[in-house]
C-alpha cells in the first residue's frame, strides 16, 4: 500500500495510469467476500478477511484521488483511453470495484466499522456504482460502434467488462434489501436487480459468441492477453451469484408465487451455468498454461485470474446453500483456495512492478512487425 501511495504521489506519475488499475481493487475485494460466505467456520479467518477488506478499500481511495489527478493534469491521456477500443472497456472496472468494496463492507468489514456504518457505506458505493455501471455499459458499446470501430477479429473477453458491470450490481444489491422499509421499498430494489441481471445477461449472450468464435478461428490471443480468458468467468458466477441472492430475500419481500420463483431459478438457472463455468475455466487454465510455454510473463492482465474465479466461488456458495448438496460445498472452498493463490500472484507481480517502475512507465513502441508478444495499450494494459 505504501509503495502505491509513493507511485501514485505526483501528477507526472499517474499519466499512463489507466482504468484498469480498479482490477486491483475488485481482485482484492472479493477475496474477503468469497471467504466471508465460506461454509467451513476457520478460526481466525474473520480477522484476515477483515483485514483484507481494509485493504481493498485503501486500495479504492487511492486509485479514485490517483484517477482525478490524472483526469485534471493528463486530460489529453484520459480522452485517449476512451477512444482506445482495447482501453475504454476498462471503465466497467471502477463501476465494479465500488460494487466489490461495498458488498464487502457487508460481509466483512462491519467487523471492522459496525453494521450501521457497513449498511451506510454499501448503500453510497452501491449507487454510485450502479450509476457507473449504466453509464459504462451505453457509453463504451456507443463509442466501439461509431468510435473504435472495432473488428470481429479483434474480439477479447475485455469486451464483457462493461456488460458484466450490471450483473455485479445484481449480485450485491439484495444485500441491502433487509436493511429497508418493509413493503415498496424491498420489492423496488429486488425487482430492481432482477432488471439489471436481465440487462447484463442478455447483453452477455449476445457479445459471448463473438468471443469464442475470434477464439476457434483466429488462434490463441496474444500472450499477456490470455490471462483475460478468464474474464468470461464473471458473468457465468456472477449471475449464479445473483439468482441466489435472491431467493435468499425473495421471502416476505415479493408475494408467492413469485418468492418461490426465485428460489426455483437459483437452481435451474445457477447449475447449468455453473457447469459451463467449469468448461470454461479448464479452457481458459489450457490456454494459460500453453502460454507460460511460451514465455508469458506478469502482466496487470494476471488480475484476471482473481475476481472472476471469486465470482465462481460466490456461485457455488450460492449453490450449495439452496440444494443443500457438499459438491457445490466442497468446489467452493477449493476455488477460494486457488482465488488466494491468484491473489498472491497477482499482487506480488504488481507491487514489484510498481517498485521497479515498470507499470506505470510510458507505453513502449510498438514492433514494426506483429508478433506473439506482449504490447501495452495508452493505460498500460497489456494487448
Amino acid at each position: 500500500m505504501v509503495t502505491a501511495a509513493r507511485s501514485f504521489a505526483s501528477p507526472r506519475s499517474v499519466r499512463h495510469l489507466g482504468p484498469n488499475w480498479y482490477a486491483t481493487v475488485m481482485g482484492t475485494a472479493v477475496v474477503a467476500t468469497a471467504g466471508a460466505a465460506l461454509p467451513p467456520h476457520v478460526p481466525g479467518l474473520r480477522p484476515a478477511l477483515a483485514a483484507v477488506w481494509v485493504l481493498s478499500l485503501a486500495l479504492l481511495l487511492t486509485l479514485l484521488c490517483a484517477r482525478a489527478v490524472h483526469w485534471a493534469h493528463h486530460r489529453d491521456q484520459a480522452r485517449a483511453h476512451l477512444l482506445d477500443p482495447a482501453t475504454a472497456p476498462f471503465y466497467g472496472c471502477l463501476a465494479m470495484a465500488l460494487l466489490a468494496v461495498g458488498a464487502g463492507a457487508l460481509g466483512a468489514g462491519r467487523e471492522v466499522i459496525g453494521l450501521r456504518a457497513a449498511v451506510a457505506l454499501d448503500a453510497v458505493l452501491f449507487t454510485a456504482g450502479t450509476a457507473v455501471g449504466l453509464a459504462a455499459a451505453v457509453a463504451v458499446p456507443y463509442l466501439m460502434a461509431v468510435r473504435h470501430r472495432a473488428e470481429p477479429g479483434q474480439a477479447t473477453p475485455v469486451w464483457l467488462l462493461p456488460l458484466v458491470a450490471p450483473m455485479v450490481s445484481a449480485a450485491v444489491g439484495p444485500l441491502l434489501v433487509p436493511h429497508l422499509p418493509p413493503g415498496q421499498a424491498r420489492e423496488t430494489l429486488l425487482l430492481t436487480c432482477f432488471a439489471l441481471f436481465g440487462l447484463s445477461l442478455l447483453a452477455t449472450l449476445l457479445l459471448l459468441p463473438l468471443v469464442f468464435a475470434r477464439l476457434l478461428t483466429g488462434g490463441p490471443l496474444p500472450l499477456a492477453l490470455t490471462p483475460t480468458l478468464f474474464l468470461v468467468l464473471g458473468p457465468l458466477g456472477q449471475s449464479t451469484t445473483a439468482a441466489g441472492a435472491f431467493a435468499d430475500v425473495a421471502p416476505g419481500v415479493v408475494p408467492a408465487p413469485y418468492s418461490e420463483g426465485f428460489g426455483v431459478l437459483a437452481v435451474l438457472y445457477g447449475v447449468p451455468v455453473m457447469g459451463f463455468a467449469l468448461l470454461w475455466f479448464c479452457l481458459a487454465t489450457a490456454h494459460v498454461w500453453r502460454a507460460r510455454r511460451h514465455g508469458m510473463r506478469f502482466a496487470m492482465t494476471w488480475w484476471s485470474f482473481t475476481f472472476p474465479v471469486g465470482t465462481c466461488v460466490t456461485g457455488a456458495e450460492a449453490l450449495a446453500r439452496h440444494t443443500g448438496l457438499v459438491a457445490y460445498a466442497g468446489p467452493a472452498v477449493v476455488l477460494y483456495a486457488v482465488l488466494v493463490l491468484a491473489w498472491s500472484a497477482a499482487a506480488a507481480g504488481t507491487v514489484r512492478g510498481l517498485v521497479r517502475g515498470e507499470l506505470l512507465a510510458a507505453p513502449g513502441p510498438a514492433p514494426a512487425v506483429p508478433r506473439p508478444a506482449t504490447a501495452r495499450t495508452t493505460s498500460g494494459a497489456a494487448r
